[in-house]
């Protein structure tokens, strides 16, 4: 699973907080059309182990989706409302890439076997990001993250808001391009400029950084899809509302799909500033992978979603 946290965990040493929900907002939301489209990897490009396959009809209903993922400032806000307590910082530790990585090596837990860019490092969450000793406070409008799935369910529910469903988040991504690899067409670079933030040069050792950023970008860097969403692929992993099972799409609901009853990990979508084509292209729009909903890391955050006016929410 991309991203998930180095080492098992066991037990929290903070209880958990309850969240009171919120009345239902769309402040800082963009009205998604309704329609149709073909769900799924065009290109036969996607891990079989994924579940890109089969292409799909799906018809959705007219919902509401965050411009933006949700920010450092905005994360701060609802903590300071309700002394929320993410599950990084429960546990004690996340997961940060080992170039990000910032404190004494004595904060460094565990690795990932066959992934050893991934320390599981003491101390590391939303607020310090690349471990003890850093800091958010320059990066107010980056992108929260170390906030698992239970985090973002916990943030949208006070917002008054929910978490969009996959199939949502794919339509909202594609941005009204039928098929296309990416928000903007099937190339990946408009002449000499990068469209995303994501790895360039030699994974896992060398970053160039010609996209302008080694780790997270403000959440408004580059430009926007056809339905003004931004930074829908790249940046950092989403949270999607849904169950992950790569065989979904061989039975998912024709209208408003929901995904599987149960399962073990949450979808993630959209890749994100570690992601390079030798290892891991899924900053593609049909792109899919997942997590368990306690994980956590220094590249994943998320963004709301609302159903229109009138329509009950999804769960």
């Amino acid at each position: 699973m991309v991203g998930s946290g180095p080492g098992s965990r066991v037990g929290a040493s903070v209880p958990a907080v309850e969240v009171p929900a919120g009345p239902r907002s769309t402040r800082g939301q963009v009205l998604v059309p309704g329609g149709r489209f073909a769900m799924g990897d065009h290109f036969g490009e996607g891990y079989a182990a994924d579940g890109e396959h089969p292409v799909h009809p799906v018809t959705l209903s007219t919902f509401h989706l965050d411009a933006t993922t949700v920010t450092n400032a905005a994360f701060a806000t609802f903590v300071k409302a309700t002394g929320y307590v993410t599950d990084a910082e429960r546990w004690g530790s996340s997961a940060v890439f080992h170039l990000a990585f910032s404190g004494d090596r004595s904060d460094v837990l565990t690795s990932v076997d066959g992934a050893g860019w991934w320390l599981g490092v003491r101390g590391a969450c939303w607020r310090a990001p690349e471990g003890p000793g850093s800091s958010v406070g320059d990066r107010a409008n980056h992108p929260v993250v170390h906030v698992s799935w239970n985090d973002a369910q916990a943030y949208c529910a006070w917002a008054g808001k929910r978490l969009p469903t996959e199939a949502e988040w794919e339509y909202a991504a594609r941005g009204g391009l039928e098929g296309a690899r990416f928000p903007w067409g099937d190339e990946l670079r408009r002449g000499d400029r990068w469209p995303l933030n994501v790895w360039q040069g030699r994974f896992p050792t060398h970053n160039t950084a010609e996209d302008g950023y080694v780790t997270t970008a403000p959440v408004k860097s580059y430009r926007p899809n056809g339905y003004g969403l931004w930074q829908m692929v790249g940046n950092v992993w989403e949270w999607c509302s849904d169950w992950f099972s790569p065989e979904t799409y061989g039975r998912s609901e024709p209208v408003d799909p929901v995904g599987p009853a149960e399962g073990v990990s949450r979808v993630m979508r959209g890749g994100s500033y570690l992601c390079h084509e030798s290892y891991c292209y899924r900053y593609r729009v049909a792109a899919r992978s997942s997590n368990t909903p306690d994980s956590s890391s220094g590249n994943l955050g998320f963004r709301c979603a609302n159903s229109a006016s009138g329509v009950t929410a999804r769960s």
